[in-house]
């Protein structure tokens, strides 16, 4: 059994988003798998190396615009990346609550 060290439970997602290096302005896509308010798993052709930073572009729920975060790749694997988020505002902090409270609570009817 593998001990959890996240703060904060993810919960599954699949929405696709864009990423790239900071730094490098080439944007690659990838899938956001899951999602709290300490990171995200993005699934990628083209994972990253641990400690590169990420800027990320998605579409959360609940949002009409694409929001940018920006994250740290904390560990990969040859199919995608665990991202650490960097500080979040109150809007993408408020968005990735209602995915965690929705998932916990089920959807409503």
């Amino acid at each position: 059994m593998v001990e959890e060290k996240r703060r904060h439970a993810r919960v599954p997602i699949d929405i696709p988003l864009l990423f790239q290096v900071k730094g490098r302005s080439r944007e690659r896509p990838g899938v956001a798998k899951d999602i709290s308010v300490g990171g995200m798993f993005i699934e990628s052709e083209e994972p990253q190396k641990f400690g590169s930073e990420l800027l990320i572009r998605i579409r959360l729920p609940g949002s009409d615009q694409s929001l940018l975060l920006r994250g740290i790749v904390r560990w990969e694997t040859s199919r995608g990346m665990g991202v650490q988020f960097s500080l979040l505002g109150a809007l993408e902090t408020h968005l990735i609550t209602e995915i965690t409270r929705r998932h916990a609570g089920g959807q409503p009817r």
